[in-house]
């Protein structure tokens, strides 16, 4: 699976709620999911995401990659030692740049004066510090919707026909804090042409309740790990100091 098609599993589900992208880039996105459509359209459709082009080019420009580089998009959707070294100038432009894509300028500004030390170029430290729908206005920031937006890893624990039961722990807000607290279930529908394969027992990555993608062992603990190190700094922004992330853990199995 190559970068473009990693992207477009977890834009599909946004763009098919008119959240953010072109109007018309369901097909093409859908298209390089199933192999069955060409990886330059979907290449330029996601360009044109409004939020998600300004991560993947600040992480490509520190490691000299391309911004659809496989490992570049799974950074920013999951996570990886690609996030370990972006200094804070290079997130003071990716905010400088969300700021030419729609965020205000007034945000901008308070954003980078407030900058974390912590802060990684990952989709939760985006959901949790700038805002779900902060770029484009389309979406409400709240809890719930803050829950659903972040890449979540989650356990598969049944099937049935074209629904997926999955379990993970809930975001929560506590004195002002975010946490991982209970593990809650849900149920998913899933597509099996993109994911032919669903074991009970297995990991997969929900966005907006759609799973986008079956996760390895290394990309589950990945998730898990960063998306701590993404709460962890998005609550250090909020108190003024660094802070831990507890309980529980946001990783699908074992978690």
């Amino acid at each position: 699976m190559n970068g473009v098609a990693l992207g477009a599993r977890f834009s599909l589900a946004t763009n098919r709620l008119a959240y953010c992208g072109p109007s018309d880039a369901e097909p093409s996105l859908y298209g390089v999911i199933t192999a069955t459509g060409p990886a330059e359209p979907a290449r330029r459709a996601l360009s044109r995401f409004e939020a998600l082009m300004p991560y993947l080019e600040a992480i490509a420009r520190v490691h000299n990659r391309d911004p659809f580089d496989r490992e570049v998009v799974e950074a920013y959707w999951l996570g990886n030692a690609l996030l370990d070294s972006v200094p804070r100038s290079a997130f003071v432009a990716l905010l400088e740049a969300l700021g030419g894509r729609g965020l205000p300028r007034s945000i901008v500004r308070r954003l980078i004066e407030r900058l974390p030390e912590g802060a990684i170029p990952h989709h939760l430290f985006h959901v949790a510090y700038v805002g779900v729908g902060a770029v484009t206005g389309h979406v409400e920031t709240t809890l719930a919707n803050m829950e659903v937006c972040r890449p979540a890893g989650a356990e598969i624990v049944a099937r049935r026909g074209d629904r997926l039961t999955v379990r993970h722990p809930a975001l929560t807000e506590r004195g002002g804090r975010y946490a991982f607290g209970p593990e809650v279930e849900e149920s998913v529908a899933f597509d099996p042409r993109v994911l032919p394969e669903t074991p009970v027992g297995a990991s997969v990555a929900l966005h907006w309740h759609w799973p986008a993608l079956l996760l390895s062992n290394g990309q589950r603990d990945d998730l898990r790990r960063y998306s701590e190190r993404a709460l962890a700094a998005a609550n250090e922004a909020r108190s003024g100091g660094p802070t831990a992330v507890s309980p529980g853990a946001p990783g699908g199995k074992g978690g």
